[in-house]
């Protein structure tokens, strides 16, 4: 009899852990986050913006661990009013919100902006990926 109190309690306590296990597992998962750049570059100043700041602020941006670099260019009409012309759009890919705050306010970042500020306007949003 005492064997098969010492056997469920100790089943209990596996399904127990086991559940938590899984309950973690579950926490870890997170959606990625995606920010969304909309860059309006002064019509004059379209190779400074590219020589000079772009590829510093790539560099910068791209430190952040899991950072991924998904769409950029120029928007095309699909439906609704487009942004002015110059208007450049960046889609940047990281693990989690603070992750992306994170590259966003870095300090290579920081130093980049002050070079992208010449040449452009910018307006960076995030939004949560959605489970596939």
């Amino acid at each position: 009899m005492r064997s098969i109190v010492g056997n469920a309690s100790i089943l209990a306590a596996g399904l127990a852990l086991g559940a938590l296990a899984v309950e973690g597992l579950h926490a870890q998962t997170k959606q990625p986050v995606y920010t969304i750049a909309e860059i309006q570059i002064k019509e004059s100043d379209q190779d400074a913006y590219t020589k000079e700041f772009s590829p510093k602020a790539q560099a910068a941006l791209k430190s952040i661990a899991g950072s991924q670099f998904i769409a950029a260019g120029t928007p095309t009409k699909i439906e609704g009013d487009l942004p002015r012309s110059g208007t450049r759009i960046t889609i940047r890919r990281y693990n989690s919100i603070e992750d992306a705050k994170a590259a966003y306010s870095s300090p290579e970042y920081k130093e980049a902006r002050k070079i992208g500020d010449r040449y452009a306007t910018f307006r960076v949003i995030a939004i949560e990926g959605v489970p596939q």
